[in-house]
């Protein structure tokens, strides 16, 4: 099915967009971008915006993906497939992300940042540039992650969250620290040293608290809460839930 796009968008003739694509009202899509099949872009976004830091490269875009109204997304970016956006979202030059992201309404990916498979990020989230996010990281709303360690600089170090940790409401993680697998950063956090795998953090600055298996689900059961894979199966494919299933199986959680 060829694509569908609505009269008022603008449409390079030299973008290349794949089978039943649907492209809203006042969108404009520039020349350097790959849209893959099935992926709806919503009204007044803009797709493959040129600058400077580009070198040329195309914004790549998976099959499926789902872009709402008012994003922005530069060029020289590739995504996976089945990218989901809320509204307003701006991605700069450079990221590189795996399949099956979520990024929420008003958050802003800044450039050369590396983002993983089946990452989670909420509304008003900031990513700094040089961030490496790895794979099934929760990212929730407020939460700002810098990379100047004495601003204004040129230095720039950026954050690592390693998979599967979660990284709670408000809470600023600064340059070059590291949240270490299965780590969990707590709400209103300052996370100003590396948060160590399995651990609990939390405070201005924020310290250990313990090991995250002490916390208990609040459904009555008093469950462990965490490695939160063990009860949490919301959105995840048949394949993913197998290969958790395998893992806890085999103690490498």
């Amino acid at each position: 099915m060829s694509p569908l796009i609505h009269p008022t968008a603008l449409v390079s003739p030299k973008a290349k967009l794949g089978k039943n694509v649907s492209i809203g009202q006042f969108t404009t899509i520039y020349d350097n971008v790959v849209i893959g099949d099935d992926s709806e872009v919503g009204a007044y976004c803009e797709l493959g915006v040129a600058n400077k830091f580009s070198a040329g490269e195309a914004l790549e875009i998976g099959v499926g993906a789902l872009i709402r109204s008012h994003s922005i997304f530069y060029e020289a970016s590739t995504f996976g497939d089945r990218l989901v956006t809320g509204h307003r979202v701006t991605v700069r030059e450079k990221t590189r992300a795996g399949a099956n992201l979520q990024i929420g309404t008003l958050t802003d990916i800044q450039g050369s940042c590396r983002i993983g498979d089946y990452v989670r990020m909420h509304s008003n989230v900031h990513v700094g540039q040089h961030s490496t996010i790895g794979d099934y990281v929760w990212i929730f709303p407020y939460v700002v992650l810098t990379n100047d360690p004495h601003p204004p600089s040129d230095v720039m170090r950026g954050c690592t969250i390693e998979d599967y940790a979660v990284v709670a409401t408000m809470t600023t993680i600064l340059p070059g620290v590291k949240v270490g697998k299965h780590a969990l950063v707590g709400a209103h956090s300052l996370l100003g040293a590396d948060a160590q795998p399995g651990k609990i953090y939390a405070g201005k600055a924020a310290e250990e608290r313990g090991d995250v298996t002490a916390i208990r689900l609040k459904d009555g059961t008093r469950r462990p809460a965490y490695p939160w894979i063990r009860h949490f199966r919301r959105g995840y494919p048949a394949s993913v839930i197998a290969q958790w299933e395998k893992m806890l199986d085999e103690g490498l959680v």
